[in-house]
C-alpha cells in the first residue's frame, strides 16, 4: 500500500526550500493513516521529498521532521534530539550557566517540541500530535543523553488544543521539586517551573539580560514587566545606582526580592519593587531613569489579536518615550509571534513620532545560541528587541 502524502503540482516548492509547514490546500492525496503519524511526502510526480508528521485536525496538516528522503522513520526524532542536545553541550557553558533551551521546535527540526534544562531537571512542552505519538521515545532519548533526576511536562498551550490534545501538567519521569535554584552567567535564580511563566524562566532573554548588566553601572534602571527580576538582577550585579522593577503580579514581585537576596545584592537597598500596572506606573511617575526596559508578555497570541496588539505596543512605547529624559536608553521588546520585526519597527517609529522624540537604533535583539531559528522558517523568530537612544 502506498503510504506517501502527495502534493499538488507546484506545491512542492516550499518543501524543496525546506520550509517545515505543509498546509492542507497543498495536499493532493493522503494515504490511510492515524492522525499524527510520520509519513513520507512526495511531489505530484512521485519524487520523495522527506518526512512529515500529519494531522488532519490542524490547518498546518503536515510538519516536516526530515528533508532527507532516505532517512529511517523510527530514528528521525531521536537523532534530531541528539543533535540538538549535543550542540548545546558543546557550546553552552554548563559551569556558570545551568539553565538553557535544549530543543527549540522548528529551529531544531522538531516542530511542536520544546525542552528546557534547569540543572538536573528538564521541562518538556509538547504542542503537536505527531510529537505526542512518539512522546515515550522522546523521554527515553532524554534519559539516555542526560540522565536527569526528573522531567516535568508542561504542555498547556492553545496550539496543543488545536491539535486535538488535552493539557498535560505532570512529572513524567523521576521526581521534580516545587522549586529549583539554577545559575545563569553565575547569577542564581529561584525557579518555579510548575507554576511559573513559560517553563519557569524566560530563557530566551539571557543574552539581552547580560547586555543590560554591561550597561548598568552607576545608572538608574527601570525594569517594566519584570516578572521575577531577570533584568533587574543583572543590572544590580552590573553596579546600577538604583533599579525599579514593576510587575502587576504580587507573587512575581516577591520573587524579585528572593532572587536579589539569593545573590547577596540586597544590602545596599538600591532597589524598589512595585506590584502595579505598568501603564499606570509610566503615567504616574517622572521616569528619571537612564535605561528603561519594556519586555511585555505577548500582546498578540492569535492573528486576530494583532490590531489591538499593535495599538498596545504603540501606546506603551509612546508613554515611555514622552517622559524619558534626554539621552536615556530604551530596550523595547515583543515576543508576539504574529508580529514580525518589520511591523514592530514600524510601530516603534509611530510611537516616536507621536511622542515627538528623536530615536536612534543602537542594537537589535540578540538570540542566545540555545534558541536557534531555522533560516528556512523565519516565522520562528518570534522575539524582537530594539535598544534605542531617546533624545529631543
Amino acid at each position: 500500500m502506498d503510504e506517501c502524502v502527495y502534493l499538488k503540482p507546484g506545491k512542492e516548492i516550499p518543501v524543496l526550500r525546506r520550509h517545515p509547514w505543509v498546509f492542507s490546500g497543498a495536499v493532493a492525496k493522503l494515504p490511510i493513516f492515524e492522525e499524527g503519524e510520520i509519513l513520507p511526502i512526495c511531489s505530484s510526480k512521485g519524487e520523495r521529498l522527506g518526512w512529515g508528521m500529519f494531522n488532519r485536525r490542524s490547518s498546518i496538516i503536515g510538519r516536516m521532521v526530515s528533508f532527507n528522503p532516505s532517512a529511517t522513520r523510527d530514528e528521525i526524532i531521536p537523532q534530531a534530539i541528539s543533535d540538538a542536545v549535543n550542540f548545546r553541550l558543546k557550546w553552552i557553558n554548563g559551569g556558570s550557566t545551568t539553565a538553557y533551551r535544549l530543543v527549540n521546535a522548528e529551529g531544531d527540526g522538531l516542530p511542536g517540541l520544546i525542552i528546557d534544562r534547569y540543572g538536573d531537571y528538564l521541562v518538556m512542552q509538547v504542542h503537536a500530535l505527531g510529537i505526542e505519538r512518539v512522546r515515550s521515545k522522546v523521554i527515553e532519548t532524554l534519559i539516555k543523553l542526560l540522565n536527569p533526576i526528573g522531567i516535568y511536562e508542561k504542555s498547556n498551550s492553545p496550539s496543543r488544543r488545536q491539535e486535538g490534545l488535552k493539557d498535560r501538567l505532570e512529572c513524567t519521569y523521576g521526581t521534580v521539586p516545587a522549586r529549583v535554584i539554577i545559575q545563569e552567567n553565575s547569577l542564581k535564580f529561584s525557579v518555579d517551573f510548575v507554576e511559573g511563566q513559560k517553563t519557569g524562566l524566560f530563557l530566551d532573554q539571557r543574552a539581552m539580560r547580560e547586555r543590560i548588566g554591561e550597561l548598568a553601572k552607576d545608572r538608574r534602571i527601570l525594569n517594566c514587566f519584570s516578572y521575577t527580576g531577570g533584568f533587574s538582577l543583572y543590572a544590580l550585579h552590573g553596579g546600577a545606582a538604583f533599579v525599579d522593577s514593576v510587575d502587576i503580579s504580587e507573587k512575581a514581585v516577591k520573587g524579585i526580592e528572593e532572587n536579589i537576596l539569593l545573590n547577596g545584592l540586597g544590602d545596599a537597598k538600591n532597589w524598589a519593587n512595585h506590584a502595579t500596572d505598568v501603564f499606570g506606573f509610566l503615567k504616574e511617575n517622572p521616569l528619571d531613569h537612564d535605561l528603561i526596559i519594556l519586555d511585555p508578555p505577548a500582546f498578540a497570541k492569535k492573528k486576530q489579536d494583532l490590531k489591538n496588539a499593535c495599538k498596545g505596543y504603540r501606546d506603551l512605547n509612546r508613554l515611555a518615550m514622552q517622559k524619558v529624559k534626554e539621552g536615556a536608553l530604551l530596550l523595547t521588546c515583543s515576543c508576539s509571534q504574529h508580529l514580525d520585526e518589520e511591523c514592530f519597527i514600524k510601530i516603534i517609529f509611530e510611537a516616536a513620532l507621536e511622542a515627538g522624540r528623536s530615536v536612534q537604533i543602537l542594537e537589535k535583539q540578540r538570540h542566545g545560541l540555545d534558541h536557534p531559528v531555522s533560516l528556512f522558517h523565519p516565522e520562528g523568530s518570534y522575539l524582537k528587541g530594539l535598544l534605542l537612544r531617546i533624545s529631543d
